[in-house]
């Protein structure tokens, strides 16, 4: 009798990949927190330093700024000091503008230091990515990627508590709560805790594998491979690294380019997916939804009130996610949200455009279209929480080549933010001039994202870091060829 082989013995997720990849993440909690804490806070800030709307918009999106050139620079830092070291410095920065921006005496003092925030955000959204995806192991590192957005929506989630928490306690946002101080104040000051646990749990992570080898660092980086991320070969794994990371140069902005307008293919795949994140207007729902849905008709409290439970139905819909990323791609899942949020958004430009003005100038909406775009909001966020929240960040932290990952996603997140930007500054005066263009807009945008997935975005599931090619047409023939 002959003996016969048996297979190869399913990877199993380690305890310990999925601990570092939750400390990693945390990063993104401090990037939900710093983007909705604002939230509470605009008519407050509005009324407290006098302020139009255009003004206002331009306040609310000021720390976006500083997201675009922390992101910018993250990739270069991060190749030459480590990822470790980027995270600690963001914790630190970000100590620093929410005590700042609490303490702040004048619109420009507050747009200062929430411009040093947005720095510290910016450098945390490009390498908690790439960290979790330098870490996992290709068969769950969709579910590990996804971790980042969990995280940012979580962040998001104890931001607009805080807020609602805050501002019941003392009557209201612009009402003095403690020492002095109005509540709108606590809610920036409150953001200096997460900020602290970032730093702690950062100071604990152990480096990237593959910013080890680029560092010629073999045995460390073979002891995190065989601890963290259960390799039974890491010399052998070492070995890919080493040659997919290529020539020993120095890594810069030249490693990304390439034939299509002086980029390869896979870094506008990249800067595209994080454009279509944003202008689909997600942000607007979580940076102005109190003043939304007060306009509407909902009280103060109410409008807290809902929109904190637009943000529970967004950490839900993350954890469903989570459970199908590494099952049917992510390109299915980009797909199926894009359908959605056309028409959850689409519905949102339809119940606005029955609005009315009362004497104050403000849209208001009858009892059925009131609750027809509360659904269209909430389905909008499901649709969203479910594909292009998590699965973008997901792509960007995997989709590039070794040689090329830190920076090429450093240039897609900084894209990814003066696209937020672009789109918070501009919504208070859309707003004004016409609520239904507003989100017809983004109903073209999630439309257009669509045929975007259909044919540029490769399907990366289950494919090895060392495997991802530079070529985005390569993969989507392929993953067409496969009838994926």
């Amino acid at each position: 009798m002959t003996e016969q082989s048996s297979p190869p013995a399913k990877p199993r997720l380690q305890g310990r990949v999925i601990a570092i990849s939750i400390g990693a993440a945390l990063g993104g909690f401090l990037f939900g927190f710093d983007s909705s804490v604002i939230n509470g806070a605009v008519d407050s800030i509005q009324g407290e330093f006098d302020l139009g709307d255009t003004f206002t918009g331009f306040a609310v999106a000021s720390a976006l700024l500083g997201c675009a050139v922390g992101a910018w620079f993250a990739g270069t830092l991060a190749n030459r000091y480590g990822r470790i070291r980027v995270m600690v410095l963001s914790a630190i920065l970000f100590f620093i503008s929410a005590l700042g921006s609490g303490f702040a005496f004048g619109v420009w003092d507050l747009i200062g230091w929430r411009v040093l925030g947005g720095l510290a955000i910016g450098a945390a959204s490009v390498i908690a990515p790439a960290y979790i995806a330098e870490v996992a192991p290709a068969l769950f590192r969709g579910r590990l990627g996804s971790l980042q957005q969990m995280a940012i929506v979580l962040g998001v989630f104890a931001a607009l508590l805080s807020d609602e928490v805050l501002a019941s306690s003392a009557g209201g946002a612009s009402e003095e709560l403690w020492a002095g101080l109005e509540a709108w104040r606590w809610m920036f000051l409150m953001a200096a805790i997460p900020a602290l646990i970032y730093g702690a749990a950062a100071l604990r992570l152990p480096e990237s594998p593959r910013f080890l080898v680029a560092r010629h660092d073999d045995e460390q980086a073979a002891r995190i491979l065989a601890d963290y991320t259960g390799e039974t070969d890491p010399q052998h794994k070492i070995k890919q690294i080493r040659f997919s990371l290529g020539n020993d140069e120095k890594r810069s902005l030249r490693d990304l380019k390439g034939r299509a307008l002086g980029l390869h293919p896979i870094v506008w795949t990249g800067i595209l997916l994080s454009v279509f994140q944003q202008f689909v207007g997600i942000n607007v729902i979580f940076y102005y939804s109190t003043t939304l849905w007060q306009s509407v008709g909902f009280d103060e409290s109410d409008a807290f009130t809902t929109s904190t439970i637009t943000s529970v139905t967004n950490v839900v819909v993350t954890v469903v996610a989570i459970m199908l990323v590494d099952r049917i791609g992510r390109r299915t899942l980009l797909l199926i949200g894009s359908v959605g949020m056309t028409v959850s958004l689409a519905l949102m430009a339809v119940a606005f455009s029955t609005a009315t003005l009362d004497d104050a100038g403000d849209a208001v909406l009858s009892d059925g279209w009131s609750t027809a775009a509360l659904i269209g909001a909430n389905a909008f966020v499901v649709f969203f929480g479910a594909s292009w929240g998590p699965v973008v960040w997901v792509l960007l932290g995997e989709m590039f080549p070794n040689h090329m990952r830190a920076t090429a996603l450093a240039v897609a997140a900084a894209a990814q933010w003066l696209a937020n930007f672009t789109i918070t500054v501009s919504f208070p005066a859309l707003a004004e001039a016409s609520l239904v263009i507003a989100y017809g807009f983004y109903a073209t945008m999630a439309l257009l994202s669509f045929f975007f997935v259909l044919t540029r975005v490769p399907e990366t599931k289950g494919v090895e870091l060392e495997d991802m090619r530079d070529d985005a047409d390569a993969h989507t023939k392929e993953d067409a060829a496969a009838g994926i």
